[in-house]
């Protein structure tokens, strides 16, 4: 028992378990989703719960909001649900927390058994295309966990979104367990197992509407949290710089101009560029930045009007606010399925120049006003 249950490292404790039989024993203490422990021929695996705690929903909106997210990842190895016996299903997954909650809530009143491959904390979409959710991982999974003493039949359901980097043909001759292909998505896994393991066309389908578009942009925004504020300290500077050589007053009040510029384009670009991404004109996501944030330097522009003193600081601030909306929506592209790797190198390459050249213009122009 103690070689099965260090092995995954599947509990939370505060010392080095001793050999005692029981893991419930003083300093020992189960992970808040692991529920009790069923013994197979291959040991003792943990059955953890299908619904997450309060602990889980806090942790994953810390997650959502992007604190601690490549942190979130539970130990790797052989999980059970419900009560699991030889001819259960077995899923893989990712040891992303999120992807393994995600998993767990949708197998209410399902028996079966999970296999969670050590993707370093990334989700299973993301692994696949990296190598971490790959072939070579599953199979050693698949022999660590031995998998053969714990289900009569050799086979395992792995995500569709993994396919990337799984050869059904490799893990069965590595492995011997043959890859069923699931649906995209974890809320469908039900009703493909009452379908007999088949996915009807809408299971294959990915989809990217509002919700899923609107659950991503907090991470988007907190992650250009850090570079926006060492930004607004060189805005602030470059604001006090003038007549006198440098003005602490101009500084401020000038400062609070430009920084709402930075404000109305992290917002157009992080954030309303993906809310409403399908109903921008353009497939390139730049294009549709500029677009976005086009509009709101307008609109901030206007408000701010009475403050703003001559042409120059019109076009600076506008110049300014757009480029870094079309950075941000540009950096939208690895979080949807709309882009390829080699489209979005293609779109890198034309508008970060450009990019950069309106920053430098807006900038030259910022200083120029001043005098």
């Amino acid at each position: 028992m103690k070689e099965q249950i260090d092995k995954a490292d599947l509990c939370c404790s505060t010392q080095t378990p001793g050999l005692a039989p029981d893991y419930r024993k003083p300093g020992f203490k189960l992970c808040s989703y692991v529920d009790d422990f069923v013994k197979t021929k291959a040991g003792l695996v943990p059955v953890i719960k299908s619904k997450p705690g309060k602990d889980d929903l806090f942790s994953s909106f810390y997650v959502r909001c992007g604190i601690k997210r490549y942190q979130y990842a539970v130990a790797p190895g052989l999980y059970g649900i419900g009560k699991p016996d030889k001819n259960s299903e077995v899923l893989v997954t990712a040891n992303f927390k999120l992807t393994f909650d995600h998993l767990r809530k949708e197998l209410k009143d399902i028996n079966a058994w999970i296999l969670v491959l050590d993707t370093k904390g990334i989700n299973v979409w993301c692994a696949a295309s990296e190598g971490n959710f790959s072939t070579r991982e599953l199979v050693k999974r698949i022999k660590a966990s031995s998998l053969e003493k714990v289900v009569d039949h050799k086979r395992v359901i792995v995500p569709q979104l993994g396919a990337t980097g799984v050869s059904a043909r490799a893990v069965k001759k590595g492995a011997g367990f043959r890859v069923v292909y699931g649906p995209i998505r974890a809320s469908d896994i039900p009703a493909f197992l009452q379908n007999n393991k088949k996915a009807d066309k809408k299971m294959r389908q990915v989809t990217f509407n509002l919700y899923e578009r609107l659950i991503l942009t907090p991470v988007e925004i907190q992650i250009v949290l850090k570079p926006a504020a060492i930004i607004a300290l060189i805005l602030f500077i470059l604001s006090g710089i003038g007549p006198g050589i440098f003005s602490f007053s101009g500084a401020w009040e000038r400062g609070v101009l430009s920084f709402s510029a930075l404000a109305a384009g992290i917002f157009s670009g992080a954030f309303v560029t993906p809310l409403l991404l399908p109903f921008i004109p353009s497939r390139e996501f730049a294009l549709k930045g500029i677009i976005a944030g086009s509009i709101f330097a307008i609109l901030l522009l206007l408000l701010i009007s009475s403050a703003v003193n001559g042409i120059a600081e019109v076009l600076a601030l506008f110049l300014f606010s757009v480029a870094i909306s079309s950075y941000l929506a540009m950096n939208f592209t690895g979080t949807t399925p709309f882009t390829s790797p080699s489209g979005v190198e293609k779109e890198m390459k034309r508008f970060i120049p450009l990019q950069l050249g309106a920053l430098v213009i807006s900038s030259g122009l910022w200083v120029y006003s001043a005098f």
